[in-house]
């Protein structure tokens, strides 16, 4: 019976072969991109899934309050992990103390690298369950031991054998490769973390980690841990979030929350706005599901109105079955089995698609997302998908044309009623309702990028780069490296800093200063820099002077921004001191010489923070910022600064980043989600017009007659046009009006999320109802035109 089923189906598909392309076309479209959403929300929610235990493991976060403002982060004094061994060590089957992920270069024989990598607690490889392919788990048991990943150590010894080996780290010390272990893949947390040395050589090359032993105001490190069987982390979360006020009084001040968050939650939910909580990536990951949901929607809406449009033709089909005896269960199950060979069909093509697309998909996500070809689930789930879509899609044609009466259909008296297109209408009106309020978000969330993107920054990021300099081997050569690098004539300016311009790596308070308010609790941006800095930036001094070598006291001088002289209550900052208000080894006063113009070095969606640049009085910045000569080209320019560069760090290999691309990457993540989302909106338009297409197509098909006897009365093309249009033009301005609404509401309330946002105006949705009509005018307009010209003596002529 099913085979007999298949057959009728396929035939029909053939004998209509202008309505089954829409129909496969549509679905195939809708479903492939239902199918590439779904293989990105799987990469997404299986994030991390590399760690067997990562429902047990998380990272120590912190909450501290200031003037009544709270803030969270992952970083945690030194003296913490002392308190939670010593108080709370039961709770914990590892507690690891770890630094930031930063980059270090490596140095074999003739090779030299730079790669990033961290210092951590011996028991790590354990903790995060690292696959080793050489040498021992165990590999960070003596202190000058380092770790390697697999394609790190390729790229150092090739095809030797790296167990044993010494490699020079940063030109500072050697340490013996202990083990190799596999690379991390690529979506979880360490995948960058490309080597691990013992925090002990930490310790003992580090003098400032060694001080923070006891500094409960040194938040510096890292500490992940993993809870023990018998507990779960939000019971120990209960248990530790007070012990940082217990330990430390002067901690106590901050009103510090400690709080272990799991590793489940670091890539989709770690956003958290005064101290709560509040999403992260899985709102993307909800939109993309929603969005996959309703195109797919749109492709089976169009199998049901071109399905129930073609009644009429099909209503004899069904009287005749009827009437020698087919049920009515037996005539759904047909038309099921025609949706379901559609589906099939669609999938097929759809498969072929993502297959195609799958490359450039993944470029434009940043993702690696492989085709599931050996998941057993992946085709079990692809079955549950083929029966699911053609049940949507053919549940309700099925239950419509079964339901004729074979009586009136065989006596020619069958109508379709003064309300069957209803139904078509009202998915029409559905199909566009979701097009257009994808036009409105799309729009709106390129607005915001835009919107942030032209906002001043507050220096010049054009022939502007830096180059890191994370090796002793910089220390003391700042004047000479400056004056090199002029002399080559490639740079005009260059300065050093303690952070990267577009990043703030450090926070300082415990300041005190005149006409300071009871209770103040500050929090100050902190860079320290050599005295060039803000011309090599191109940064505006609005008040005071800039430093200068002429005045030694400006080794004590302090540059503050606009934003912080307003934070500190200052109307003229310039000449007043900043105090160390310790009570133990206070630090010389800083004097505030200048004022800078604000400039933007966290989220441009951000207000920008209140900063202080001080004076590197140690020449130990972590970069060298140039200007490069805007009278040359930048690939000369280049190559004689890596010239000169080479000539003074020959190990060290070079490396350098234009500040305008560091600059650029804050946009990356919603620049990606607004170019997929207008992809996306494209692909929904265009499986909207092609069912528009179709219903067209069939109407002038079934008025041929009306149309051939309006014309023989003298109707023009445009009085013809008009007649078809009208409706379809009607059910798409009712569409605008119920999208326009709903895109408000979502939109204006994904921009709370931001701060510094667009204002909604009010052209961005006439643009979009306008947008959406004039789609609509041309998909019509094409069968309409073809219609009304059509001779009027062929559409006239009898059978």
């Amino acid at each position: 019976m099913f085979k007999n089923y298949l057959k009728i189906a396929w035939r029909n598909l053939l004998n209509n072969k202008g309505y089954s392309l829409i129909n496969i076309g549509g679905l195939a479209l809708g479903m492939a991109v239902t199918l590439i959403i779904g293989l990105w929300v799987q990469d997404e929610l299986s994030y991390n899934s590399y760690f067997p235990q990562k429902d047990k493991i998380a990272q120590i976060f912190q909450s501290q309050t200031f003037n009544g403002n709270t803030g969270t982060g992952p970083a945690i004094p030194r003296p913490l992990e002392k308190g939670l061994r010593d108080g709370y060590g039961d709770n914990f089957k590892y507690l690891i103390m770890a630094s930031w992920t930063n980059d270090s270069y490596l140095k074999y024989g003739e090779k030299s690298l730079s790669r990033p990598g961290n210092y951590m607690q011996r028991e790590a490889p354990e903790l995060f369950n690292l696959k080793i392919i050489k040498g021992e788990k165990d590999g960070l048991r003596e202190i000058n031991s380092i770790m390697l990943s697999e394609s790190t150590a390729t790229a150092l010894f090739g095809n030797e054998d790296p167990i044993g080996k010494v490699v020079k780290v940063s030109n500072e010390f050697d340490l013996s490769v202990s083990a190799v272990y596999s690379d991390i893949p690529f979506n979880n947390a360490f995948s960058d973390t490309e080597f691990i040395i013992p925090w002990e050589k930490y310790l003992a090359t580090r003098e400032w980690v060694r001080n923070a032993e006891d500094s409960w105001g040194n938040n510096s490190f890292q500490m992940f841990v993993q809870v023990t069987d018998n507990t779960s982390i939000a019971k120990v979360t209960a248990t530790i979030k007070d012990v940082k006020k217990n330990l430390s009084e002067d901690a106590a001040e901050f009103n510090p929350q400690l709080f272990l968050f799991p590793m489940e939650d670091w890539h989709l939910r770690s956003n958290f706005e005064n101290g709560k909580q509040v999403g992260g990536r899985i709102k993307y990951v909800w939109l993309f599901g929603i969005i996959g949901a309703f195109v797919l929607l749109l492709a089976c809406i169009n199998f049901m109105n071109l399905s129930t449009a073609r009644s009429e033709k099909r209503s004899k089909e069904v009287g005749i079955r009827k009437s020698i005896g087919s049920s009515k269960g037996q005539l759904i199950n047909q038309f099921l089995s025609e949706s379901f060979l559609v589906v099939v069909l669609a999938y097929i093509i759809a498969l072929l698609l993502v297959l195609v697309c799958l490359n450039g998909f993944n470029e434009l996500a940043r993702k690696e997302i492989a085709f599931p070809w050996q998941s057993g689930s992946f085709w079990m789930i692809s079955v549950a998908f083929i029966i699911f879509t053609a049940l949507l899609a053919g549940s309700y044609p099925a239950l419509y044309l079964s339901s004729f009466k074979p009586v009136d259909v065989l006596k020619g008296t069958f109508k379709a009623g003064r309300y069957a297109g209803l139904p078509r209408k009202i998915l029409v009106v559905v199909q566009f309702t979701v097009s257009v309020a994808f036009i409105i978000g799309t729009v709106i969330v390129m607005q915001q990028i835009n919107y942030a993107k032209n906002r001043p920054v507050g220096y010049d990021k054009e022939g502007l780069i830096q180059i890191p300099t994370f090796s002793q081997d910089f220390v003391g050569k700042t004047d000479l490296m400056r004056s090199e690098f002029i002399g080559s004539g490639a740079v005009v300016e260059m300065s050093t800093s303690s952070s990267p311009t577009t990043q703030i790596w450090s926070n300082r308070s415990g300041f005190v200063w005149e006409g300071k308010p009871e209770g103040f609790q500050e929090d100050l941006a902190w860079t320290e820099v050599s005295p060039e800095y803000a011309r090599s930036l191109g940064l505006k001094i609005i008040e005071g002077r800039d430093f200068s070598r002429d005045f030694a006291t400006d080794s004590l001088g302090v540059l503050i921004n606009e934003t912080a002289k307003k934070y500190l209550g200052m109307e003229n900052p310039v000449g007043q001191l900043l105090k160390d208000d310790s009570d133990e080894d206070p630090n010389p006063p800083l004097k505030i010489i200048g004022v800078v113009e604000d400039m933007i070095a966290q989220s441009p969606y951000e207000p920008v923070k209140q900063a202080m640049y001080v004076y590197d009085r140690n020449d130990n910045g972590s970069y060298y910022n140039l200007r490069l000569n805007p009278k040359q080209s930048a690939s000369q320019n280049l190559a004689i600064v890596e010239r000169v560069f080479k000539e003074h760090f020959a190990a060290i290999p070079f490396e350098y980043q234009f500040v305008d691309d560091q600059y650029g990457e804050k946009f990356a993540s919603e620049e990606r989600i607004g170019t997929l989302s207008g992809i996306f909106t494209a692909l929904a338009i265009l499986i909207s017009c092609l069912g528009l297409f179709g219903l067209t197509s069939f109407v002038a098909e079934q008025r041929t007659k009306e149309i051939g006897v309006r014309k023989v009365l003298g109707a023009t093309v445009f009085n013809v046009w008009n007649m078809l249009s009208k409706d379809f033009i009607k059910l798409v301005v009712i569409s605008c009006f119920i999208a326009v609404p709903i895109a408000y509401y979502v939109m204006n309330g994904w921009l709370q999320e931001y701060p510094y946002r667009v204002i909604l105006k009010w052209w961005i949705f006439v643009l979009a109802m306008l947008g959406a009509m004039g789609v609509t005018v041309v998909t019509v307009s094409f069968q309409a035109i073809k219609a009304a010209k059509q001779n009027p003596v062929k559409s006239l002529r009898t059978e």
